[in-house]
């Protein structure tokens, strides 16, 4: 725990105190007054009204989108399912400002929609609460149907065949079985949303603006660090209470599950219905998630001089003096998979240990019925992991900036500095993917082990480990892809003859002229077929089940898959 413990607070806690301190700083004197000033403005209380409104609608609209096709991806066997997998994901790599795009070339001015059907939704709340669903629809699918694959379908069986219906035991048997991870995907879309920035800035226009928009405006516009630092503050305790609220609640609905290969639980779609849910799936997949990649990717075809590969062609070419890039925009793409490897180990490491500590910290309370201290702590520290998802990316890069720039930890030349700052935003997802499956193993296996004369480190290699490596694979695949397309404080802390691609993709959209739109639209491919390789890599790994199992297990005798 100590490490996870120590990484938070030095490469989190203490760039955002020391950032916010600053701006609430005048003379070396405080400005809590300044609290409220700003809260008073009613056009900031139109800002917090609107962000805490449209993520509310945002999660639950990607809730009702999303949840039947969790089911289909866990529970049905069909051709193609492991690459419509990984396209699912794809959305979820690209930076915001990409999506915000998209969306524009889609239903704005001159847009796909406009010019078929005349019909216009830019600047409108229906463009960002669609781009929010499409960009969070995997969270949903691949967190929620990643603990719902390995649910043992017999449970829900033997209620049926005691008299209750189909959709009855659904609701007493499976169901309380996901609100963890139902909770957890919610939680992660919630917090995504009540931050989003990209795509608010480009599809809400001067109507529209979030918390995380209007902080980047008095930060970078107009260079108002005072107000800046109160809408900080601000955002940080929501998201604070937001995550004390969803650890009470899920906290209550914990129980242990009975956890089955996942292979075993996937059939065929049998009967009218279920093949009337999987087209249905298939038809959302393709109308919200594919139709902006495929205007996308036409955008990246569509040279001056008709459709070739004419923007592809010239991200090969060496920069010039006068060019946007440092080096060749191509070169972004190599600095993102080393960044992104490395991020996903350091998510990987510090989010495994951290989801091994939070799985221990459930003991029964005391004789007194009081709960133990250090049961109280780490379930406070289980909320603060998913801090850096709803703090400011802005804050953030800002507060690497100026903190890690003095010895011992003069960090602002290293390479190290960007994987960092990346795999802050990668470890709650490590986290809130393994935690479910964790905690849902049977404890008495561990003190069965134990009692054996296995240490801890076996105990988690032999118990643990192999109950979990499903859940493994999927973290590191969405640490892998936020890494890709991690944005915010990334703009601020790579260096310009080290560009990711995101970054690059924002430069390019940041100038004028067809070409470089056409080549930040190339960029934007390439990252697409990036993530959907190594996410289709991950799926096509085949986990294949031990001897020796122990009888009567949380696994039903299916040994360690």
């Amino acid at each position: 725990m100590a490490l996870p413990l120590a990484f938070f607070a030095l490469f989190f806690a203490y760039p955002v105190a020391v950032i916010v301190g600053r701006g609430l700083k005048d003379g070396g004197q405080w400005q809590f007054g300044r609290f409220a000033a700003v809260l008073g403005d009613p056009d900031v209380l139109h800002v917090l009204w609107f962000t805490v409104w449209q993520a509310a609608a945002s999660t639950a609209l990607t809730l009702l989108v999303a949840l039947p096709s969790a089911y289909v991806f866990a529970r049905f066997d069909f051709p193609g399912k492991q690459l419509l997998r990984a396209v699912v994901a794809v959305p979820f790599v690209l930076p915001t400002v990409v999506v915000g795009s998209a969306f524009l070339a889609l239903v704005g001015r001159g847009g796909l929609l406009d010019n078929l059907w005349g019909v216009r939704l830019d600047t409108s709340v229906w463009a960002i609460l669609l781009a929010h669903v499409f960009f969070n629809y995997a969270v949903v699918v691949r967190t929620v149907g990643g603990l719902w694959a390995q649910l043992d379908p017999r449970q829900e069986e033997a209620a049926r065949v005691l008299g209750a219906g189909r959709f009855a035991a659904w609701r007493r048997v499976t169901l309380p079985a996901l609100r963890p991870a139902v909770a957890a995907a919610a939680l992660m879309v919630f917090l995504f949303t009540f931050t989003s920035f990209g795509v608010v800035q480009i599809l809400g226009g001067p109507t529209f603006s979030t918390l995380e928009v209007e902080i980047y405006r008095q930060t970078a516009d107009f260079l108002d660090l005072p107000t800046a630092a109160v809408l900080t503050l601000v955002q940080f305790a929501a998201v604070l209470g937001l995550l004390g609220l969803h650890a009470w609640t899920v906290r209550r609905r914990e129980s242990t599950l009975r956890l089955v290969d996942a292979s075993r639980t996937a059939r065929r779609p049998q009967g009218r219905g279920q093949w009337a849910l999987l087209w249905s799936t298939l038809a959302v997949i393709a109308v919200l998630l594919v139709l902006p990649l495929a205007v996308l990717v036409e955008r990246s075809f569509a040279g001056p001089h008709g459709y070739g590969l004419v923007f592809y062609e010239t991200l090969h070419s060496a920069a010039s003096a006068d060019s946007t890039f440092a080096v060749a925009p191509l070169d972004a793409l190599w600095n993102s998979l080393a960044y992104g490897a490395a991020a996903t180990a350091i998510a990987l490491l510090i989010g495994g240990l951290a989801a091994a500590a939070l799985t221990r910290s459930r003991p029964a309370a005391g004789p007194s019925g009081r709960t133990p201290m250090i049961t109280r702590l780490l379930r406070g520290f289980d909320g603060l992991l998913m801090l850096p998802l709803g703090v400011s990316a802005v804050t953030v890069g800002f507060g690497f900036l100026i903190t890690l720039d003095k010895p011992p930890l003069d960090l602002r030349e290293s390479w190290w500095l960007v994987p960092l700052a990346q795999a802050l935003v990668g470890v709650p997802f490590v986290v809130r993917t393994m935690l479910p499956v964790l905690r849902a193993v049977d404890g008495r296996l561990r003190e069965a082990a134990a009692v054996l004369g296995a240490s801890p480190w076996r105990v988690w290699r032999e118990v643990d480990l192999p109950m979990v490596r499903r859940a493994v694979l999927i973290a590191a695949g969405f640490a892998f892809a936020v890494s890709l397309g991690e944005f915010g404080a990334t703009v601020f802390i790579a260096r310009p003859d080290q560009p990711t691609l995101p970054v690059a993709v924002a430069r390019l959209l940041g100038r004028a002229g067809e070409f470089n739109y056409g080549q930040a639209m190339a960029l934007s491919t390439m990252l697409m077929v990036v993530c959907a390789g190594a996410l289709l890599a991950l799926e096509r790994i085949r986990l294949q089940p031990r001897t020796g199992s122990t009888g009567g297990s949380a696994i039903d005798h299916s040994g360690e898959f």
